[in-house]
């Protein structure tokens, strides 16, 4: 089956041209992100394999839809970047991947963890300069503090494991209780709780019109002063402004941001010899306490192979007639 294969990078093309040789599909990879106005680029192809920034609204799935796509295969977890009701209504298929590999974002939240604490990044930087001062650089035993983890399934139980390899202690919400983290010790709490008892709030849950800006002004405030505040799922679970206040009145005292609410006209892209426009995320940057990595959690060669993997056994499943068990409805 033809699939048009938009957002591509060098990566893609790797691992999805090492799944193809099973599944024997006729990939036409682009390079331009999916929005409406690229969407006749698919034009005569059934499937679509899209990422996490394209665009999939009502406007773009009508024009894929009057140019013959069937089926939208998403090379990712997440799926609030598309219109369902709409897909559904067009009568395209939607399937997913629903879990690669929870370990590289768990290790990669840990990492930014570690990294934000004992300053890595900085103390790196400084060396390489010739600078072995160690001005600034004072950390904290993750021995004894607390971890909130806000989501508890695959990814977050994960997490909640190697921060209770530390010492720390495990706080968790969900909506509903994970017994991995419940045999870990991980004591289950209202948000409120977990806002006000953690040093380190770590966010794992999907991106929800009910979870959206899940940290906001009111959340920041019910929180420990000095806080550290890690996100590795969707950008808009916190409210971008409003960290950026609780930064600068020291409230919020470590951010690790891997992803970021309008991360689509940034990340996945060499910007390097232009002028960043966006003034919030280039104020981000201004922080010394503030570490942005480009959505790379996901990134090692084991999610990469289950991922493309995944991908190209639902449009086969597609192709067949059958379900592969990860379409969205």
């Amino acid at each position: 089956m033809r699939i048009a294969f938009f957002s591509t990078h060098r990566f893609d093309r790797q691992f999805f041209d090492a799944a193809n040789r099973v599944t024997h599909h006729d990939i036409d990879y682009l390079e331009p992100r999916l929005v409406s106005a690229t969407a006749s680029l698919a034009a005569g192809a059934p499937a679509v394999c899209a990422f996490v920034n394209d665009t999939l609204d009502e406007a773009t799935l009508r024009h894929l839809a009057s140019g013959g796509t069937k089926m939208i295969a998403l090379r990712s977890a997440g799926f609030n970047n598309v219109d369902l009701a709409a897909a559904r209504t067009l009568g395209l298929t939607v399937a997913r991947v629903p879990a690669y590999s929870p370990h590289s974002v768990a290790e990669h939240a840990v990492a930014l963890i570690l990294t934000l604490n004992r300053k890595i990044h900085r103390a790196y930087i400084r060396v390489r300069d010739g600078n072995f001062s160690l001005d600034g650089l004072l950390g904290f035993d993750l021995h004894t503090r607390t971890a909130g983890v806000v989501g508890t399934g695959k990814i977050g139980a994960i997490v909640a494991k190697i921060l209770s390899g530390f010492g720390c202690r495990i706080l968790a919400y969900d909506i509903a209780q994970n017994p991995e983290c419940v045999a870990l010790g991980a004591r289950y709490v209202t948000l409120d709780e977990l806002w006000a008892q953690s040093d380190i709030v770590t966010l794992h849950a999907p991106l929800t019109s009910k979870t959206r800006y899940m940290i906001d002004a009111a959340t920041i405030a019910k929180m420990k002063p000095g806080v550290m505040i890690v996100n590795t799922s969707r950008g808009a679970l916190v409210d971008t402004f409003a960290l950026i206040e609780g930064l600068k009145s020291g409230k919020v005292g470590y951010v690790g941001l891997d992803v970021y609410e309008e991360e689509e006209q940034l990340f996945f892209q060499d910007l390097s010899s232009h002028v960043i426009t966006d003034d919030v995320f280039a104020r981000l940057l201004t922080f010394p306490n503030v570490l942005v990595t480009a959505h790379q959690a996901f990134f090692t060669s084991e999610a990469l192979t289950v991922i493309s993997e995944t991908t190209l056994r639902n449009v086969t499943a597609f192709e067949r007639g059958e379900r592969s068990g990860n379409e969205l409805f």
